[in-house]
């Protein structure tokens, strides 16, 4: 037998080898599209520690955020469909991003696969102090009262909060005035000292503010009321019935991933949702939302789908 058999032998073993490879087989990098500390890095973070504890391998958080979290869709989307380079996605990334961006460099739905959708993550109608309302009716009258007067932050130009409030806007008929900023951090700055009068935000960052009493929290964006927030209503059961805006956290791969393995990593995320990390997520303000691939897929058509229909009647200009 020459070399050159001997090491198609050797390479076909090797493969046969690594293909029988229990997974993980070496470090897995699950890829955030926003800076460290958020909610999504969070959730990335925990999701992180219970898979390392559940498999006896690292799981470890990368954090590539710019441009609306497409640059670290874009990294997930090229990567090898094994399982190893995972991303801890949002609605920004998949459901707004057809609809906002000209040029898309990637097509969620085709070049990613749909692996489990993590939790929910209503906004809540926050308002400061100054805004003297205490309840959705209230609040609703007043602006279309005043129109083109109260003016609202966002994180950005086709986010969550963004789209909750146009969303807000086309039920209502308020005229309200978008200020975008580079996140929402300086959105959250700038309401606090009365430089614009409310915002849309997410949970977990307006918890502590409403708990200070330092803005005042009128309603959420979910058709049902959360756990961490028990006492405030939702704008579905305010008057405007069937709203229901909110952003979302899931897992996804790369498009291909083999079926499964998207059923074994579906099924420790709702292992991991309906035990240990449970409260911690409820104490973020989100709604669990464990489930199979298959419903995560259909959900992202549907969320896709309600965006575009936000994005075209207010007619938002794609980035």
């Amino acid at each position: 037998m020459n070399v050159r058999w001997i090491g198609l032998i050797v390479l076909a073993l090797a493969a046969g080898g690594a293909q029988g490879q229990a997974y993980p087989s070496k470090l897995v990098r699950l890829v955030v599209g926003y800076p460290a500390g958020g909610s999504i890095d969070v959730v990335g973070r925990m999701l992180g520690n219970a898979f390392t504890r559940t498999w006896g391998q690292q799981f470890i958080v990368e954090n590539r955020s710019g441009a609306a979290g497409t640059i670290a869709a874009r990294l997930v989307a090229d990567a090898a469909p094994d399982g190893h380079t995972l991303l801890v996605g949002a609605a920004a990334q998949i459901s707004s991003a057809p609809s906002n961006f000209r040029k898309l460099s990637y097509d969620p739905q085709r070049d990613l696969t749909a692996i489990a959708l993590v939790a929910k993550q209503p906004n809540i109608l926050i308002v400061h102090p100054s805004v003297p309302v205490r309840s959705a009716k209230e609040f609703i009258a007043r602006v279309k009262a005043n129109p083109g007067k109260f003016t609202y932050g966002s994180s950005g130009i086709g986010a969550t909060q963004h789209m909750s409030a146009e969303l807000f806007a086309m039920m209502t008929g308020a005229q309200i005035v978008h200020v975008p900023y580079k996140g929402g951090a300086p959105a959250m700055i700038d309401l606090l000292s009365g430089q614009i009068d409310f915002m849309f935000s997410v949970v977990p960052t307006a918890v502590p503010y409403i708990k200070a009493g330092r803005v005042r929290g009128i309603a959420l964006t979910s058709l049902n009321r959360i756990e961490a927030l028990p006492d405030v209503p939702t704008l579905h059961e305010s008057g405007l019935a069937g709203f229901d805006f909110s952003g979302w956290i899931g897992l996804l791969g790369p498009a291909n991933v083999p079926p499964e393995l998207v059923a074994q990593l579906n099924a420790e995320v709702n292992k991991a949702v309906k035990g240990a990390l449970r409260k911690p997520l409820v104490d973020l303000g989100l709604g669990l939302a464990p489930g199979t691939p298959e419903q995560f897929a259909a959900f992202i058509r549907e969320d896709t789908a309600k965006i575009a229909r936000i994005v075209k009647a207010a007619k938002i200009p794609p980035q």
